[in-house]
């Protein structure tokens, strides 16, 4: 392949450089596109075909289903290592000794307690506020209450930013959760593992001492991994171009919390139990459902299958439905929005429609189910997404400022009214 692009307008060719990524990924460098065109720009909405940076964290591989954390498989990790190993891996680059480990854990317990002028904040909201909106606001709280800037030169400057989101952000989820749900705020228990206390914090009843179920902690750590990081999506992007302008990590942290909210990213998981309590409300008819789904002319439209990078079966989903089987069978629930949720499941795994296109169950729609059976209310599913996604979130804004990439800034092509004189408010 030549090292070269080479691109002609108006009669005039410009070359533009090649660059190939560690995985053979091919990109053309149009950073001098605007300068040597005399100002023209390319117009790709979405940024579907545009890299907005170069990045040694996630690598992703739509058409073979392949998902990397640094160079590690996804099915290996989750088999392997536990959410916190992951999360240290994706900040740091490797994976850490058993003295680091204990170290970075240690740490994010000394930094777990929350400023108790937060809770009035919390007070603040009805207990009707979407906990997304409640989290995105107490993440960006957390700057009044640790007000001096990360200096990025610094690495334990860097390193106590760090472990101070970590440490507090399980904390706000809980309490976000148990202010829906009227129960006393908690702050945990630091003898416990990252996974396990935020277990406790979340459903511990205050009459009551709180058992650790390893089917449930295995279950949600897994999901954890599953979801720390994914290459450059909405709300990775968002918390990139926020960090971008020199925004601190809390800041733009909240800002990838709001971008995740939206059903088509994060709340695409409490999408697809809200269209089960749809289904279920009609009857519970998988059969006539799927149908409605394959129907073009029918708006309907069957929520957790196929992904829109995946163009074969989401390799987080065959990990986590072993996760999903195992909490239904344990827990022994009874619900029938599960029984329909496994029904849609085993029709598309069987139907030809959608095994000739590749529409298989997504992680989103085993995450939901697995939230479900754990007691989590719906509304909740995308705060639990969020908590997965904080050290990528916390990893990709660190390359971002470690590699002091620019300010972002969009172009655009303009489409509206040329130049016209003002009329005075009588005369319009």
């Amino acid at each position: 392949m030549s090292d070269k692009a080479v691109l002609e307008i108006n009669g005039e060719k410009h070359e533009f450089p090649i660059v190939t990524g560690t995985e053979n990924e091919v990109a053309i460098d149009i950073k001098t596109l605007r300068g040597v065109t005399k100002g023209v720009t390319t117009i790709d909405p979405g940024y579907k075909n545009t890299g907005s940076c170069e990045s040694a964290i996630t690598f992703l591989d739509g058409e073979k289903g392949i998902l990397r954390y640094r160079g590690y498989s996804i099915e290996e990790l989750a088999e392997k290592a536990d959410f916190l190993e992951v999360a240290y891996l994706l900040i740091f680059g490797n994976l850490p000794t058993v003295e680091q480990l204990e170290k970075f854990h240690i740490d994010i317990k000394a930094n777990s307690v929350v400023d108790d002028d937060i809770k009035k904040i919390l007070d603040a909201f009805p207990k009707t506020a979407h906990p997304m909106g409640v989290l995105s606001s107490l993440t960006s709280a957390l700057t009044a209450f640790n007000p001096s800037s990360v200096n990025i030169d610094s690495e334990e400057d860097m390193y106590n930013a760090i472990v101070k989101i970590m440490g507090k952000f399980p904390v706000l989820v809980a309490w976000t959760m148990r202010k829906k749900q009227g129960l006393p705020l908690d702050y945990g228990d630091d003898k416990l593992g990252y996974v396990e206390n935020i277990l406790k914090m979340m459903f511990k009843k205050p009459h009551g001492d709180y058992e650790q179920n390893p089917i449930l902690v295995n279950a949600l750590d897994k999901l954890l991994i599953l979801h720390a990081d994914h290459e450059q999506n909405c709300s990775t992007s968002t918390v990139r171009i926020v960090g971008s302008s020199h925004a601190g990590l809390f800041a733009s942290l909240s800002a990838g919390i709001s971008a995740l909210w939206g059903p088509l990213h994060g709340g695409a998981n409490q999408a697809v139990l809200e269209m089960l309590e749809k289904i279920k409300e009609d009857g519970g008819d998988t059969k006539k459902y799927m149908a409605k789904a394959k129907d073009k002319q029918d708006p309907f439209r069957l929520m957790g299958f196929g992904h829109r990078v995946y163009k074969n079966f989401d390799p987080r989903a065959k990990i986590i439905k072993v996760a999903a089987d195992e909490v239904l069978g344990d827990l022994g629930i009874e619900d029938p929005i599960l029984d329909i949720a496994k029904g849609l499941e085993k029709e598309a795994l069987e139907d030809k429609y959608f095994v000739d296109r590749k529409l298989y169950p997504n992680v989103d729609f085993y995450s939901g189910i697995i939230y479900r059976g754990m007691g989590i209310p719906v509304e909740m599913f995308t705060v639990m997404f969020a908590l997965g996604r904080l050290p990528g979130w916390i990893a990709q804004w660190r390359e971002m400022r470690l590699r002091k990439e620019p300010i972002g800034r969009p172009r655009q092509l303009y489409i509206g009214e040329n130049h016209r004189p003002f009329k005075s408010i009588e005369n319009r």
